[in-house]
């Protein structure tokens, strides 16, 4: 069997698209599994780094300027859409999926016009303009918050979650104290703003260095690349003290096992592994993203008293005063642990490609 799996731009999209074509090669050793995503986006290293051929659209989105890129954006539709009809041609997939990002509407528009089931996967609260736009032309669409009716035709809706590598949940924190050397006796915060960093996270921490061995708290603080060499010469006074600066995290199962309180941004893919590993988390939504969706994820945890939410204009003065109050108290932490673990979809990856294997059944 073949499958095309289409979409991408962030981890927030490239890591469940993974995840569904793992499940689908988990089954189907045998299945032929082409990705579709835009030129020059992270999906063109990640997704061969995951072990998988991808094919790149030369196609963006529109910016909120008029600028060159925008006077092209009419013929970059065109050029990819033909390129997608060639791709389900030549490669005759039995089903596609769709996985949000500019690279998905050419795909998703090239299949469902010649009958091929397909199938969207939404992780925001907050729709994406692509998966808005082709809802009425796939199949199913599998959601991973509630009221997603006010988006998507109510009868074509899943409730499955996201896609989360279930290892993340599965981590040792005797293994985790070895492998980041840390000290059992004080606590640990984890500190994530997401694939590429986070500005706002980075200064605050920065800021609240001298703060921690004071508490008797150890650090991870993933930084991302453009702001590790600046974050890494912040916290080499502080290296006895176990305050680490890391480019990137590669082994998350490890640092959620050994975190006691996790600060990070609201993306879905953030949630949902905060949901499945069931930390207690101070959530700082990144204002810098389409119609405020990390807000909305954010609020989905928060209404249910799941998490703590700090706004990114408040997280200087804020923040560290938060989590410190947070790290004092065990009893918080546990109440909000297990208020987090009510809202995790630990078999959302199966759950979605059962829906796939249905449509292709009938």
């Amino acid at each position: 069997m073949k499958f095309i799996i289409s979409g991408g731009g962030t981890g927030g999209h490239i890591f469940p698209a993974v995840a569904i074509a793992n499940e689908i090669r988990r089954r189907l050793p045998d299945a032929e599994i082409l990705f579709v995503g835009a030129n020059g986006r992270m999906e063109m290293t990640r997704v061969p780094e995951a072990g998988y051929t991808i094919v790149g659209l030369d196609i963006t989105g529109l910016q909120r300027r008029l600028t060159p890129q925008n006077l092209m954006f009419p013929v970059r539709v065109f050029r990819s859409v033909r390129k997608a009809g060639k791709l389900i041609e030549q490669f005759r997939p039995d089903a596609v999926v769709g996985v949000g990002g500019y690279a998905s509407a050419p795909v998703l528009l090239a299949a469902t016009s010649r009958g091929i089931p397909s199938l969207i996967q939404e992780q925001n609260s907050y729709a994406g303009l692509v998966n808005k736009l082709l809802a009425r032309r796939v199949s199913k669409i599998c959601v991973a918050y509630e009221g997603m009716e006010k988006f998507f035709p109510a009868d074509r809706i899943v409730l499955t979650g996201n896609p989360v590598r279930t290892e993340i949940a599965h981590g040792s924190r005797a293994e985790a104290l070895k492998f980041f050397n840390l000290d059992p006796a004080k606590k640990t915060l984890l500190v994530v703003g997401g694939s590429l960093g986070a500005r706002t996270l980075n200064l605050a921490t920065a800021a609240a260095l001298p703060r921690l061995p004071e508490a008797g708290v150890q650090l991870l603080w993933q930084t991302g690349k453009l702001y590790f060499p600046e974050a890494q010469r912040q916290a080499a006074p502080y290296a006895t003290d176990n305050l680490q600066a890391l480019e990137f995290i590669r082994r998350m199962d490890l640092a959620y096992a050994v975190a006691d309180v996790v600060i990070s941004r609201a993306g879905a893919l953030s949630v949902s592994e905060l949901c499945l590993t069931g930390k207690a988390s101070i959530l700082v939504p990144s204002p810098n993203v389409a119609e405020d969706h990390q807000t909305k994820n954010a609020l989905a945890l928060v209404s249910k008293g799941a998490a703590v939410l700090i706004t990114d204009e408040h997280a200087a003065s804020r923040l560290y005063d938060e989590a410190l109050r947070l790290l004092a108290d065990p009893e918080r932490q546990q109440q909000l642990s297990q208020r987090v673990q009510e809202l995790a979809h630990p078999d959302a990856t199966t759950t979605i490609v059962d829906e796939l294997f249905k449509l292709i059944a009938k």
